[in-house]
């Protein structure tokens, strides 16, 4: 008698459904950003700490943090997000459930 799929075949359907949302998501971020002419944030740079200290865009260019703020907040950066707390701006990636493409996460250089 066939007892049909088990629950780990299941669970490999959907973590290859979430696996291909996750990379259908970052494909339209890249190319929303190409087509507003903005740079995404490719790779980070990381002090002793994990603090990231600067970032390095999609074009190559290589930023300290507070020029990477100062171009978030002036609309230059795509898929970021400059927000207030401990006293000081911080940067962050927009919130999209794709962990790969959150800050921390990216690669370093």
């Amino acid at each position: 008698m066939n007892q049909g799929p088990t629950n780990e075949n299941f669970e490999q359907i959907y973590q290859n459904y979430r696996q291909q949302g996750e990379m259908q998501a970052e494909q339209d971020q890249m190319q929303a950003a190409a087509s507003d002419g903005k740079e995404s944030i490719v790779a980070v740079r990381k002090n002793d700490d994990g603090d990231i200290i600067a970032i390095q865009t999609s074009s190559g260019r290589q930023l300290d943090y507070i020029s990477a703020l100062n171009e978030a907040k002036d609309g230059v950066l795509a898929n970021v997000d400059v927000f207030h707390r401990y006293g000081r701006d911080i940067l962050r990636s927009e919130p999209d459930g794709v962990k790969e493409n959150n800050l921390d996460n990216l690669p370093t250089f």
